[in-house]
Order: structure tokens, then sequence, then C-alpha cells
């Protein structure tokens, strides 16, 4: 986690920001091992999923893959790339439950595992699974205490603990994980994901591998500036957290061109939505749309904020890689 180079990760399409729309949900996994497997092939480092049950920017009757259960197809079908969610909402599963199903994707997949996780935010999923919806300081408490509790039983195989939102009683995880953190103990690379300056970033100082939030560079030099100072208090050193972002992208040759792909993006979308919400899919707010030297541009602003990783998500991919295969070579390479 502590490589100097910058590192490039890809979203997988799984029907979550309507990016299988048209397709045949017999095929829809099909499209994505292929995507999964070329970046696996090429120069990717990592894969991603997210962790949603319904459809963005509205829930719909559209596909949604389930993020673990595609975490383990993933870790079966590719052999090289590590695998990744941005991120695992802590509150749809019990935490001794998630430690149990992450140590066995880890060793499924040889090691190759990234553990993303976060309070989670989408209300409509959370009602609509019976989960209520805590106010957000009790989601972040239940991050704090999830995350303890998980690497407690990666590291030791067993724990017990009665914290404000989770209790476990001589739960037991084995197997344990593969890959071991810097004491030597079984530990997945943890992603504690958000921004929140007062308590997220300061548990990521505390038991993060790697943070994960967004913004424009200033932005993200801030946050990066708060996370250092939690870490001096933490005793950490800076280098032992990866600063990484998420950064939608529609690159081609010319900005027309990539302008094209975001119009045939939106028309998908805006089929398999309300008519009362069309115009609302893939939103170039935030977003770079267009040649390989404007996201060169752009990601090089974000490096030289700290930027060790960046996720690419790429709304057409599930249909058509040129966007893929054009970063790969240039983009990459200019940033290496």
């Amino acid at each position: 986690m502590t490589s100097d180079a910058l590192q490039f990760g890809l979203f997988v399409p799984q029907g979550w920001r309507l990016d299988l729309v048209d397709i045949p949900p017999a095929e829809q996994w099909g499209r994505m091992r292929e995507v999964a497997q070329a970046a696996d092939a090429g120069s990717w480092h990592s894969v991603w999923v997210y962790d949603h049950f319904h459809t963005t920017p509205q829930p719909t009757q559209e596909a949604t893959h389930e993020a673990w259960s595609l975490m383990a197809a993933l870790a079966a079908s590719t052999h090289r790339v590590r695998l990744g969610q941005m991120c695992t909402c802590m509150g749809y599963r019990n935490p001794a439950y998630m430690a149990k199903v992450a140590a066995t994707v880890d060793v499924i997949s040889g090691g190759r595992l990234e553990f993303g996780i976060g309070a989670g935010w989408y209300e409509h999923e959370w009602r609509a699974y019976g989960y209520g919806f805590p106010g957000v300081g009790d989601r972040i408490s239940a991050l704090r205490d999830g995350v303890q509790i998980i690497q407690r039983l990666w590291a030791e195989g067993e724990a017990s603990i009665e914290s404000e939102t989770f209790t476990v009683d001589g739960a037991i995880c084995q197997p344990q994980p593969l890959q071991v953190g810097r004491d030597g103990k079984p530990r997945i690379p943890t992603w504690i994901a958000g921004g929140g300056e007062k308590r997220t970033l300061r548990y990521a100082a505390k038991w993060a591998d790697a943070t994960n939030f967004g913004g424009s560079p200033e932005q993200f030099a801030r946050k990066r500036d708060i996370l250092h100072e939690h870490l001096a208090r933490e005793g950490r050193d800076p280098a032992e957290v990866r600063l990484t972002s998420n950064l939608n992208v529609v690159v081609r040759d010319t900005e027309a061109e990539a302008q094209r792909v975001v119009e045939r993006v939106n028309a998908r979308a805006d089929a398999a939505m309300p008519a009362a919400h069309a115009g609302t899919g893939f939103s170039v707010k935030g977003a770079v749309v267009g040649t390989p030297q404007q996201v060169i541009d752009h990601v090089g602003a974000l490096r030289e904020a700290g930027l060790g990783t960046l996720i690419a998500y790429m709304p057409d991919v599930a249909y058509d890689r040129a966007g893929m295969e054009l970063f790969e070579r240039e983009v990459m390479p200019a940033l290496a």
C-alpha cells in the first residue's frame, strides 16, 4: 500500500449506475467477467464494484448485481488483478459475518482482496431491505465498531467484543485471510471511505491502509492535510495510508466523440428510468469527458496533491471497451 507509483483501478459494470441496460440478464455476468479479465490481462492494478442493491439515481427494475457475490466470482475468474469494493456498507451485513466472507474471498483469490468499508448513505435501499436508516452519527459509530471486530477476527481467528453497536461472543473466522499486515498477523488491506473530517478520517488514521475521498485537487489536498493531522496524533507514518479517489471518465480521441458517448449513455439510462427523472443519468459534474490529455491533466493535479490510486468509472465499458483501451494505452504511461 505504500508504493510511490500511481495505481489505476477500474469499476466493473454491475448495473447499479444503469450501465447494463439492454443487455439480457443472462448475458450480464459474461460482460462483467470480460471487462475484469481484460483489465487482468492489461496494466490495471485493480478492479472494483459498488455495494448497492438498487439502481441510482432512481430505484428501477434494472439489475444491480450484489457486490460480494461478484467478489467471489471475480476472484475465481481472474489471476493477477486486485479486487475491491467501493465500498462495502457496514450496515448491510453483521461485521463478524462480513469478516468471514472477506477472508473466504481472500483465500479464493490467492490473497488479492482489498476491503473497502464505509458508513453507507443510500436511504431507499436501507429502508427497503429492513435496515431502517439510523442517523449519520449512529452509522459512523457502527463503522468504528465494525472495523475493529473485522480486523480482530482476521488477526486472531476468533473474537469476543461488546461495543456500542455490535456484540460478538466467540465468533470464529477460519480460514483467516492469506494476506498479512505489518505486524505479521492476517489482515486484508482496509480502505475506510469517506471524507468526514472529525470522525471518518480519524478512524481511517487509526485502522485504515487506504482512504477514499473525492473533490477537486484543492479539496483533495485539504482532506489529505486533515488526515495527516489525525495520523500524527496516532503516531502513524503518512506513508502507511494510501490516498485514493474515484473518477467518472469518458475518454476518446476527441471531445466530440466523448460527448457522443455521454449522449448514448444517458439515452440508455433515460429509457430505464421513470419519465419524471429523465436526464439525471450520467452526470458530467466532477467527471472528465474528453481527450487523453484532459484526463492526464486532471489526474496529474490530483497526483500532485498526494493521490496514490485512481479508480476510474467508465459508464460505457460494458458496451464498448475503446475508452478503457485508450486510457490504458495513453493515460497510464503518461502518469507513470
